[in-house]
């Protein structure tokens, strides 16, 4: 789980590298391209590799929620006790994702859409769930995707005179639906809606119309039910089945998890959306988290190739940690270069590169430091 975990910090804190200006440097070549778009999220439909970042760390809150409850049992705490953590935890999580997304406004921005605010609106749910059957977590699984799926199709579409230019959309863009699908193009749908309500309750330098990326607060249900796919995980982690039986297990997740995503968007009932978190995507995006466990787990616990992983590892135990500096001090970081090295030593192969260069000098940074954390057995925890 560390090493998965941190393959997806890793991932996330790689944003620094800035593949795109090596792509508009270089507008032929194929490989910046390709690195590009996996560095990028897709625009409406469909997936990336960075678009698989939040369900693997919203899926691995899931897997570790069984080992969580058990430890916490051992140390004989009662529910309540344990619930009330639970609650805390998920307090924590949502102030410390408004406050990382505050740190360049001018006053408190609150909206909920990042990731860390997401698994906390969730979390309590999460674990209530994880002290029911496997049976009543399933049901409750695909009773959380069809109400959310519902509650979209019966949230009046876009008409023909909607107007997409007063919500950041063109209106030929090439994203717009039409049937049941309709429901849930870009900033015109339930969850839209209902951020123009919620997030204006809050204080707001300028009122809230829409999310130019089309990023909703009401995503946190569904991601809800990616968790519980992780929790789900963790529970035949923890069964002590063989580790072929386990990996069948993952493997057949995570077709049935990517065949139901591609058949509901093929067949016109839900398109497989990221930022609104579509029940398409949970389960497209879960089957994707589902075949990287089997991975990982397959390559490290059974053919115990393990000496690779520390890097993970050192980041994956960190995870807090590393999101946290990534959005406090990598312009600081960057700028220090900058004042103590000039920009010569960026450029030695060439100016396109430096924007490369000076990232991964960065991403040197944010490791040495989550190191020397881990030599010192220091671990942000939540």
């Amino acid at each position: 789980m560390d090493a998965y975990r941190g393959f997806v910090m890793t991932l996330m804190a790689a944003e620094i590298l800035r593949f795109h200006e090596l792509h508009e440097s270089f507008p032929d070549s194929s490989f910046w391209a390709f690195l590009t778009h996996h560095q990028s999220h897709v625009a409406w439909a469909g997936c990336s590799l960075h678009d698989l970042i939040q369900p693997s760390f919203s899926f691995l809150v899931g897997v570790a929620l069984p080992y969580s409850i058990a430890s916490r049992a051992a140390q004989a705490q009662s529910f309540g006790n344990q619930f009330g953590h639970a609650l805390r935890r998920s307090l924590i999580l949502i102030l410390l994702g408004i406050f990382l997304r505050s740190t360049h406004a001018e006053q408190t921005y609150f909206t909920f859409e990042d990731t860390l605010s997401q698994i906390g609106l969730g979390y309590p749910f999460l674990f209530l769930l994880g002290y029911t059957s496997p049976r009543t977590t399933w049901l409750a699984f695909g009773g959380i995707l069809f109400a959310y799926w519902l509650a979209f199709v019966l949230y009046p579409a876009p008409g023909p005179n909607f107007d997409y230019t007063a919500v950041n959309v063109p209106p030929d863009w090439p994203e717009h639906y039409t049937g049941l699908m309709a429901h849930f193009n870009k900033n015109s749908n339930l969850a839209w809606a209902f951020d123009t309500w919620f997030l204006n309750l809050f204080p707001r330098a300028k009122v809230f119309l829409f999310n130019g990326g089309g990023y909703a607060t009401l995503s946190f249900i569904p991601t809800l039910g990616t968790m519980v796919l992780g929790l789900q995980a963790g529970r035949w982690l923890r069964e002590g089945v063989s580790s072929r039986d386990l990996i069948k297990r993952l493997l057949i997740a995570g077709a049935i998890g990517l065949a139901s995503g591609v058949l509901l968007h093929v067949a016109g009932i839900c398109p497989v959306v990221k930022r609104i978190w579509t029940p398409a995507w949970v389960l497209f995006s879960g089957g994707w988290c589902f075949w990287l466990l089997a991975l990982f787990y397959s390559i490290i616990d059974v053919a115990k190739y393990q000496k690779w992983t520390f890097a993970l590892v050192v980041v994956g135990m960190n995870s807090i940690a590393i999101y946290c500096l990534v959005h406090l001090i990598d312009h600081f970081i960057i700028t220090s270069f900058y004042t103590h090295l000039g920009h010569g030593v960026f450029q030695i192969l060439g100016a396109p590169f430096e924007p490369l260069l000076i990232g991964m000098a960065a991403l040197g940074i944010f490791y040495l430091i989550l190191l020397w954390m881990y030599r010192r057995k220091l671990f942000i925890r939540i």
